[in-house]
């Protein structure tokens, strides 16, 4: 989230490798990384400099007009999957690092959101197309019942679905019967001393008045919100997830 969320990125993620090991893959949803809306080639060049392998995105991936061109060109950016044919990018791929690959695939909810293509119909085509197992979904939606919904529909079938979105980190991590690592939402990296990555100052007129007001970014409590998520090679079953919110502020 803006900023704060960038230089954060840097000062946890050195530590999180000496606790867990060295990481297969990095994602990172960057939607709200350039001033809270949407992302920009400069950006872009930042947070893949900083060791992220890919990035996904959600609604806001359209705030920025100049990263339309890079949807298409640069493969590591996804948006959302179940947009219609013929927007800009794709919203699945499949990464390859160090010997291994990871299938992925960016979803966009439809609950209190725009009524775009059935994202559980689009999953299902996508998972036939991976030629791995191991198979990571985020879900940027609004509902917690959408996203858990989506996940019992997975489950057995992908390795993991990660819920995004809301910017509040949910505490129902956890791996379905089937083999899915499960969260609702993994949170936000970002400054958690106003309104979901914003000063309160700033969004406080929308709410108390009906007007229109300029956000501006929050840069006190700032926190790194993420999930370790534990995939069997072979199998492609999620074995195990862990919650990480990192105070960053000292």
């Amino acid at each position: 989230m803006g900023r704060p969320g960038r230089k954060a990125i840097p000062r946890v993620l050195p530590s999180l490798r000496e606790e867990y090991g060295a990481f297969d893959f990095i994602i990172a949803n960057g939607e709200n990384s350039a001033a809270g809306f949407g992302l920009t080639e400069t950006v872009l060049k930042e947070l893949l400099s900083m060791g992220i392998d890919i990035l996904t995105s959600g609604n806001h991936v359209w705030d920025k007009k100049e990263v339309l061109p890079l949807l298409d060109s640069e493969k590591r950016i996804l948006r959302p999957a179940n947009y219609p044919e013929g927007a800009p990018g794709r919203g699945f791929g499949i990464f390859e690092k160090n010997g291994k690959e990871l299938a992925v695939i960016s979803l966009q909810g439809r609950t209190f959101m725009p009524p775009i293509d059935c994202p559980f119909r689009k999953a299902e085509k996508l998972i036939d197309k991976s030629r791995t197992p191991c198979i990571f979904v985020d879900f940027h939606a609004e509902a917690s019942s959408e996203k858990k919904a989506l996940a019992c529909w997975l489950d057995g079938k992908i390795s993991a679905l990660a819920g995004t979105h809301t910017h509040v980190q949910t505490s129902d991590e956890q791996v379905l019967p089937g083999g899915t690592a499960f969260i609702s939402d993994v949170g936000m990296t970002g400054g958690h001393g106003g309104i979901i990555g914003m000063t309160a100052e700033s969004v406080m007129p929308k709410f108390l008045y009906g007007t229109p007001s300029r956000f501006e970014i929050c840069d006190t409590d700032v926190r790194f919100h993420a999930v370790v998520i534990d995939i069997d090679d072979e199998t492609g079953r999620g074995m195990d997830i862990h919650r990480i919110n990192v105070p960053c502020n000292n």
